[in-house]
């Protein structure tokens, strides 16, 4: 069984984000989606990703964002990673000279081997439930039973997973990486670092956790 990654995503201030890293999250997530209440300025992301500790990566997150939004905010915040959540083409997400993951909703009609060969740059598929309208972050699940076993090694594995049911998810899935927002949240926005701490516990029970 592969360890599983893990990134916390939606963090709006440093000391969330450096209590993620501590408690053993592998990467942070900053949301540069204006009408996600998760949503940060370049100024604030500069805030957050100066005080982190090393090796911990630095995720964009983007939606249906144009090329002069995302040049802006790439000049001035350090991120290693960035992370479409729109309808953006392979040639899109490819053209920024960063590594990235490309976030698709499971319709019912998805075809994730289709789209894992569509999107064959990306450096993984994250999953995430369907809502019609809202691009991510609805806190749904959807049904991991739908994941191939031959793509689990390649899948961030996101959509109403927290402190209860993350170990179900990563024993039935086997994800690279499990992607968390609302299941550390106090309310929509606002992150509980008591639920981060009790989130990596179950993700990573390995750790000491001291």
């Amino acid at each position: 069984m592969i360890l599983p990654r893990v990134k916390i995503c939606g963090l709006r201030n440093a000391e969330d984000a450096v209590h993620a890293a501590r408690c053993g999250a592998d990467a942070i997530g900053l949301v540069f989606y204006q009408p996600s209440p998760r949503s940060v300025t370049p100024e604030q992301a500069v805030q957050i990703t100066s005080k982190l500790p090393p090796f911990i990566t630095s995720v964009g997150l983007f939606v249906n964002a144009s090329v002069a939004d995302i040049d802006q905010v790439l000049s001035v915040v350090p991120l290693t990673l960035l992370q479409f959540h729109g309808d953006e083409s392979p040639e899109f997400c490819n053209q920024f000279q960063l590594p990235w993951i490309k976030a698709v909703r499971m319709r019912d009609d998805i075809d994730l081997h289709q789209q894992r060969t569509l999107y064959s740059g990306a450096q993984g598929l994250l999953l995430d439930a369907y809502k019609k309208g809202v691009p991510g972050g609805t806190g749904d699940q959807f049904d991991w039973h739908r994941i191939p076993a031959d793509l689990a090694s390649e899948v961030v594995l996101a959509g109403g997973i927290d402190a209860t049911n993350v170990q179900r998810a990563i024993n039935q899935v086997n994800p690279w990486a499990i992607d968390v927002s609302g299941g550390v949240e106090s309310h929509k926005g606002v992150k509980d670092r008591a639920r981060i701490s009790a989130f990596m516990q179950h993700a990573k029970p390995y750790l000491s956790h001291n």
